[in-house]
């Protein structure tokens, strides 16, 4: 409550006064009254309210609050630009020696130098300018608009309203004369459909840009489109054709897949017992586990699996960079371990995939025929057809006849 700077107060009157101020807060007591006859509002704070003790407040009031010390001398108003007062015919003691006004001395003159001044032809002599001087307030000393001019403004307008009439005036001839041209070639070649078609596409466009609605809008806002992360710009995740199905109307089974309307995520496959050929979406797990989500993948396992071994400086959050860097230079390292091991086999023992075919003969002479030997190593069974094969290996052609005479033998 805004009152007066009193002296001492008894606990009863003290006790009137909080009584007082509670019934006014209550709205049960009329509010205070200040010295201009307005009501106070009963629940400004109290160091609010007080004036302080060097005003010498007799009556409750605001007025400390307010801008109380006020300058009538202070002004709003800027200086004449161009204006000019007396114009002398001659030149009078103490003006410009340049241009002969009285109003500034030679140094300060802006007027070009000449060659002869006024002070010395008594000619041209300038008119003085009008000297105003102003008392401004805080707010007027800062005020950058201060002495602007609106009406200045208009002529940007019309330059550029001029602009706009003669780019439509231009664009109007260019229209006019395509037209006629159009026309010439109708009359000379009536077949020529394919240029008539290209012709008007480009009258079309050249409307398009004569169209005043269309190269005047400037007030056109365009909406961005907003992210599910929350922000104004960028592309929506999960973002499909207005033709195609939502996944969540794939299949309408209450105990299908489970879509999460927040994410716009389905991770399980809606239809799990389609055609995979006829099917364009198979659930969100299926793109994890392709393209380059699984080298992402092999990057982090790599990461994790080099920090428990006591690589420490491998952080897939700190730095991606350095971590995708050596996981690169450990390919590379493992690669050349395992070429390097795979020489080294096939210097020891050979590659017998890559060395030259096996005889023919030795081919040919395999056979699940039985042959036995005796203590000595003489083969007492099977010696027949031993023979019989070197003698058929032994020919430089293979023959026909001698091969059935073979399996005659062999038959008895």
């Amino acid at each position: 409550m805004a009152t007066a700077s009193v002296g001492f107060k008894s606990r009863e009157e003290h006790r009137k006064k909080q009584e007082l101020e509670e019934a006014r807060k209550a709205g049960l007591a009329p509010a205070e009254i200040d010295e201009e006859g307005k009501e106070i509002n009963p629940h400004i704070p109290q160091y609010m309210s007080s004036a302080p003790w060097y005003l010498n407040a007799e009556k409750p009031s605001l007025k400390h609050q307010r801008k109380w010390k006020s300058d009538p001398n202070y002004t709003k108003s800027w200086y004449d630009r161009g204006v000019r007062t007396f114009k002398a015919d001659k030149y009078r003691k103490g003006a410009c020696e340049n241009c002969g006004a009285m109003t500034h001395i030679t140094k300060l003159c802006i007027e070009r130098p000449r060659k002869i001044g006024a002070k010395w032809t008594n000619k041209h002599i300038s008119p003085d300018e009008k000297i105003e001087s102003f008392k401004l307030d805080y707010d007027g000393k800062r005020d950058r608009w201060n002495g602007y001019d609106m009406n200045q403004y208009a002529r940007v307008i019309e330059r550029y309203e001029a602009r706009d009439e003669a780019r439509r005036k231009f664009l109007k001839e260019q229209q006019l004369k395509k037209l006629e041209e159009k026309s010439k070639k109708l009359r000379v070649d009536e077949d020529c459909s394919d240029d008539e078609e290209e012709e008007e596409d480009a009258l079309k466009l050249d409307e398009a840009k004569v169209d005043e609605s269309k190269q005047m809008d400037f007030a056109k806002v365009e909406k961005r489109v907003r992210t599910t992360g929350g922000g104004s710009t960028g592309t929506v995740r999960n973002l499909r054709i207005r033709e195609d199905t939502a996944k969540y109307l794939l299949n309408l089974d209450v105990n299908s897949a489970y879509y999460d309307p927040k994410t716009r995520s389905m991770r399980e496959d809606p239809l799990p017992n389609a055609d995979p050929n006829e099917k364009f979406y198979a659930g969100d797990n299926q793109y994890r586990m392709t393209g380059q989500a699984l080298d992402f993948k092999k990057l982090n396992v790599h990461a994790w699996e080099s920090f428990e071994k006591g690589q420490a400086e491998i952080n897939m959050q700190a730095a991606p960079s350095q971590a995708e860097l050596l996981f690169k230079n450990y390919k590379a390292a493992k690669e050349k371990l395992k070429k390097q091991m795979k020489e080294s086999i096939l210097e020891k023992y050979g590659n017998a995939a890559s060395e030259e075919e096996i005889p023919r003969e030795l081919l040919l002479g395999q056979s699940e025929r039985e042959v036995e030997y005796d203590r000595c190593g003489r083969i007492i069974k099977g010696m027949v057809l031993l023979y019989g094969l070197l003698i058929i290996h032994s020919c430089c052609s293979f023959n026909l006849s001698a091969y059935s005479i073979l399996l005659g033998i062999i038959g008895t």
